[in-house]
């Protein structure tokens, strides 16, 4: 008789969350290339070290 647990290797498999943190990943990684292209768009003279800064800064801000 159940007692309301099921055995998981009788489910069949969902990639679903696997797929959630592939996307987020690629959203994530889209997400700074757009703001290096918008960096050297708007602020050509900015250096180099100052735009590593300011990505490092956004990737630290936009982890979950």
């Amino acid at each position: 008789m159940s007692d309301g647990n099921f055995n998981r290797a009788l489910l069949p498999h969902t990639p679903f969350h696997s797929g959630l943190a592939t996307g987020r990943m690629q959203m994530r990684k889209r997400a700074e290339e757009a703001l290096k292209e918008i960096l050297a768009e708007h602020f050509p003279d900015i250096s180099t070290e100052k735009t590593s800064d300011i990505i490092n800064e956004f990737k630290e801000r936009t982890r979950l």
